[in-house]
């Protein structure tokens, strides 16, 4: 075991160096096998390659020549060079002998452009010719989060990536419960201490196939399809970590009149990264393991048709902005999945025409108003971090496919 890990350390480290362009983000997903280029993308860039990108498609201001930095990314390098980001696979297709995967694109590297016969196509060389590139050894390891989108805040969106979120409300009921804080606290932060009870006839103990890590809940919350009321799941409020230090036992005790009884003497838990303050009450879940996926943003293949939920941490009433979290009524059954990229339009608003004697109710139009990105699927609700907004975004807003 110890072995392995080892091996998993050494080949994170060797791809970090290479990794500039791609998405990396913690998920609770299985290690991702390889890089997510798909067969159709591939095709695409492809089909791309044997002549470039017409100069329409081009944004205004790409530059003839840029330097690949460390922290750049596929979205922010597409959205440089295309009017539309999440066609990457277009920009990849300008240069595809030189740049075998776009998610190898390494820091230190030239892009050329050059611009032909009203195509344009993406060089790592000036006019074509061939270029060596040496990537110095590092020995340092480097998170992953250093790659990632600079719109995408990790501590926006962290508690996201580690399941459950989005629960069984009877499973959360039935989960190990705060009971009791030290010095008789009210509310708790980083560094105190709490003691746990589990459900009736599984006490938490400290044994080998138990877990350490856990995660804090609150009570959760229906998610409900603001387009048909349905219930769609119950979204817990992740308050912070727990680490089981001392297992939930019992103990005699002598009480009065010499009686001796047996007490119930609850689990040990430390808390730890608290986002909000911990109370008796809440719920311990187990973490999953942490690992790193890399995704690139992509539009959807099929028509979608989906509307939003709610506004994470937020009442129903409250509207979002760029770098805020959403709630959207499709999942992985409607094959949402990480790194797709939706339109976010406005509902339109329903008025009244005071220019008519009626005063009848109209709907205004559905607009545009930016881009959002699915980051996490559960099967009947997905999560997605706004790109950009112009205007707020509220409950019951819509998103599309990408125009």
């Amino acid at each position: 075991m110890h072995d392995k890990r080892n091996h998993l350390t050494a080949l994170a480290c060797a791809r970090l160096g290479a990794l500039a362009l791609g998405l990396a983000v913690l998920a609770p997903a299985a290690l991702a096998q390889g890089y997510p280029v798909t067969s159709q993308q591939r095709a695409t860039a492809q089909q791309v390659a044997e002549r470039g990108v017409p100069l329409a498609e081009l944004a205004p201001n790409a530059p003839d020549t840029y330097v690949i930095k460390r922290g750049d990314t596929l979205w922010g390098i597409s959205g440089m060079y295309l009017k539309r980001p999440w066609r990457w696979p277009e920009l990849w297709g300008m240069n595809l002998q030189a740049i075998v995967n776009p998610h190898l694109i390494y820091p230190g590297q030239t892009l050329y452009l050059e611009k032909a016969d009203g195509y344009a196509r993406l060089r790592t060389s000036p006019g074509g010719a061939g270029e060596t590139v040496r990537v110095s050894p590092r020995t340092r390891y480097d998170s992953l989060a250093d790659t990632a989108l600079p719109t995408l805040k990790m501590h926006l969106i962290e508690p996201f990536l580690v399941q459950p979120l989005v629960v069984d409300e009877l499973a959360l009921a039935q989960a190990p419960r705060i009971v009791a804080t030290r010095d008789k606290r009210v509310i708790m932060a980083n560094g105190d201490r709490a003691y746990v009870r589990g459900p009736q006839g599984n006490p938490l103990e400290m044994a080998p196939e138990v877990p350490r890590g856990y995660r804090v809940f609150r009570n959760a919350l229906p998610l409900k399809d603001p387009e048909t009321g349905e219930v769609l799941g119950y979204e817990a409020q992740y308050v912070g970590r727990a680490e089981l230090v001392r297992g939930e036992s019992l103990e005699p005790s002598t009480v009065a009149k010499g009686e001796v009884v047996t007490d119930i003497v609850p689990a040990t838990v430390d808390l730890s990264g608290v986002k909000e303050e911990v109370r008796i009450g809440d719920r311990l879940l187990p973490a999953p393991q942490r690992s790193f996926v890399n995704y690139a943003p992509h539009a959807p293949q099929e028509p979608v048709e989906a509307s939003v939920v709610s506004i994470y941490g937020s009442g129903a009433s409250a509207s979002a902005g760029q770098n805020q979290v959403i709630a959207i009524n499709r999942g992985s059954a409607d094959g949402m999945d990480a790194g797709l990229v939706l339109q976010l339009r406005t509902r339109g608003d329903r008025i009244k025409d005071k220019t008519d004697e009626e005063r009848a109710m109209i709907r205004l139009p559905s607009e545009a108003n930016g881009l959002a990105m699915v980051f996490l699927s559960f099967e009947r609700v997905s999560y997605a971090l706004i790109l950009q907004a112009q205007r707020d975004v509220v409950v019951g807003d819509r998103l599309v496919n990408p125009e």
